[in-house]
């Protein structure tokens, strides 16, 4: 397989896990993914996610880039109808004078959390609403083309960090397609609209100044182990973890066992279902088949892997058996 692979690491932070120890974790990850040759790690903007550790991705980016020399790192995403253009760009202009060629500007259109979160985080959804232009502002700043008459991003001013348009819909595959920017698919969870939204963001594409041709990533599940059973525990494990982040019973009160069986028994668990469409499962070859099938399926030009064993030695030993069946030297990702 020469499709490039990158990664996704969620920050997961286990039950009863001081968050500081999951952070910790997130550094070897990238440690060991860049001794492997993957091409880049992206952090998702979460927030009131117990199990999530990456609500702040400009931090985090920040702290494994000083503990990592080569691979890149940057947000996937950054929700951008949370914070103003002029912050973003200056977080990551700060990044990109900081480690200069390392950094990645993935941007989300979603909130990244629920009503009540959105109200303290003090948004709206109809910030949403000028999320195009807010792109074109914050790319103004960072190439020294500001918008804003007199307004400049300082750091930031002309460092030019990539932008990645990322979505679950084809109105960011439009919307990348339109402005020339690489396009990345939340396949890993949210699935439905994957082809149609490879198929027109091809259609629609036109070349810019960051990107001559189309490049399309596409996210995937990946839970590769050294045996099925194992890698059928894991499987079966993330399920369950799924359908407790979904259906959970509310603050303090967490679903039991057999009500987390019961609800993936139930129609609510085609939700769960529909999440984990695209998952390589297995062991090497198994996986390594299954992500050249997927990426041969959507002709994308990049996979973003998610591997989600549930411990930090599962990810690592997905990580290297991965790593065991695809060519990650021969096939480094494009800035």
């Amino acid at each position: 397989m020469t499709v490039p692979l990158s990664l996704l690491d969620l920050a997961s932070v286990g039950d009863g896990q001081p968050v500081g120890e999951a952070l910790a974790e997130t550094v070897t990850f990238a440690r060991k993914a860049e001794e492997l040759g993957y091409s880049r790690v992206w952090y998702a903007e979460h927030h009131n996610m117990r199990s999530i550790a990456s609500s702040a991705p400009a931090v985090l980016i920040a702290h494994v880039a000083a503990h990592t020399q080569t691979i890149r790192l940057g947000s996937g995403g950054v929700m951008l109808p949370n914070h103003a253009p002029l912050v973003i760009a200056e977080q990551f202009g700060t990044l990109g004078a900081l480690h200069p060629g390392r950094i990645d500007l993935g941007l989300g259109r979603a909130p990244g959390t629920d009503g009540r979160t959105l109200w303290a985080l003090r948004r709206t959804h109809e910030a949403a609403e000028t999320f195009p232009q807010d792109v074109l502002e914050l790319q103004g700043y960072l190439r020294g083309e500001t918008r804003v008459e007199g307004v400049n991003a300082q750091p930031g001013f002309g460092i030019d960090v990539p932008l990645y348009m990322l979505g679950s819909s084809l109105f960011g595959a439009k919307l990348a397609a339109a402005l020339g920017l690489p396009y990345a698919f939340a396949s890993h969870f949210s699935p439905g609209a994957l082809l149609d939204a490879a198929r027109i963001y091809r259609e629609e594409f036109k070349p810019s100044e960051q990107l001559a041709a189309p490049h399309f990533i596409a996210a995937v599940n990946v839970l590769a182990a050294d045996t099925d059973e194992e890698a059928e525990r894991q499987f079966q494990a993330r399920r369950r973890m799924l359908a407790r982040v979904l259906f959970g019973g509310g603050p303090g009160r967490p679903l039991t066992p057999d009500e987390i069986e019961a609800v993936i028994a139930s129609p609510s668990g085609a939700q769960v279902e529909a999440m984990m469409q695209y998952t390589a499962t297995g062991k090497p070859d198994a996986v390594g088949a299954y992500l050249s099938e997927f990426a041969e399926l959507v002709a994308a030009d990049e996979l973003i892997t998610v591997h989600q064993a549930d411990s930090l030695a599962g990810r690592l030993r997905s990580l290297e058996l991965v790593a065991s069946v695809a060519d990650l030297k021969g096939a480094a990702a494009p800035a």
